[in-house]
């Protein structure tokens, strides 16, 4: 058993998002799997480490890749429900992704494929789907255009609870492989399938290689980054709820002097 776990997003960062070919190799791996089309080649738009803990609530890229069409991918890892809606906030990093782009002199045809990827560690859809992509749609359900390739928002999640651990090794699909591989890699060849895959399989191979990589000293030092990113949210999460009943008890008093003076 070790201690490298890929389900902590700076690990998971890590692994994906540092500048070498190794690295690169394992996140265009990722992206095919996911995204069900050939990558050649990424770059990775923000592959240092976050230090800044300090910084009030701001939306935070975890893996932020463009390929070489332009088209722009936010990869997160979600491990925990927080009290914000985890789907406003990937909507809210998607529009804001997608309104980054400098459209200075262009016309808005030009606009390049923005997508948020998320690895939900939780169950965020009442079905049986593992992999989700939404777009932009009518009430009815018909797609706000008709050509898949002018629809350029999208948002993709993940569920990694919803894959069958017990499910059989060659039952499995290359995306199925992949979550297992994330939820246990911390077991090493101690795990059956785990021992399977890294001897037979080239992608979980290259994955085992990046995970290889992580010292003890180095893991210790992203659990203390984890932790203190983790306990700056949670602090920021407690300051919003004060000032939301600060603020509704505000408006209760100024509603019930409004109705004396009726």
């Amino acid at each position: 058993m070790r201690s490298a776990n890929l389900l902590n997003d700076f690990a998971f960062k890590y692994v994906f998002g540092e500048d070498c070919k190794e690295a690169n190799d394992a996140l265009k791996s990722l992206l095919t799997v996911f995204l069900e089309r050939k990558v050649n080649h990424v770059v990775v738009k923000n592959s240092e480490m976050v230090k800044d803990y300090t910084k009030m609530k701001s939306p935070r890229l975890d893996l932020l890749v463009e390929f070489d069409d332009k088209t722009t991918v936010d990869l997160e890892m979600q491990l925990r429900q927080t009290k914000d809606n985890l789907l406003n906030r990937f909507n809210y990093y998607l529009a804001r992704l997608h309104g980054s782009q400098d459209m200075e002199g262009k016309s808005y045809s030009q606009l390049k494929e923005t997508i948020v990827m998320v690895f939900f560690n939780l169950i965020i859809a009442d079905d049986d789907d593992i992999c989700s992509l939404y777009t932009m749609r009518k009430y009815s359900g018909i797609p706000l255009v008709k050509d898949e390739k002018e629809d350029r928002m999208k948002l993709m999640t993940i569920e990694m609870p919803k894959v069958d651990l017990n499910k059989p090794l060659e039952d499995m699909n290359e995306q199925e492989k992949m979550i297992y591989y994330f939820l246990n890699c911390h077991k090493g060849l101690d795990d059956s399938k785990i021992k399977v895959m890294i001897e037979s399989d080239e992608v979980i191979q290259m994955l085992e290689k990046r995970v290889e990589t992580i010292s003890d000293d180095r893991w210790k030092k992203i659990i203390e980054d984890f932790q203190k990113l983790h306990e700056n949210e949670e602090r920021i999460e407690l300051q919003l709820e004060l000032e939301e009943a600060q603020r509704q008890m505000k408006e209760a008093r100024k509603d019930k002097e409004e109705a004396r003076k009726e």
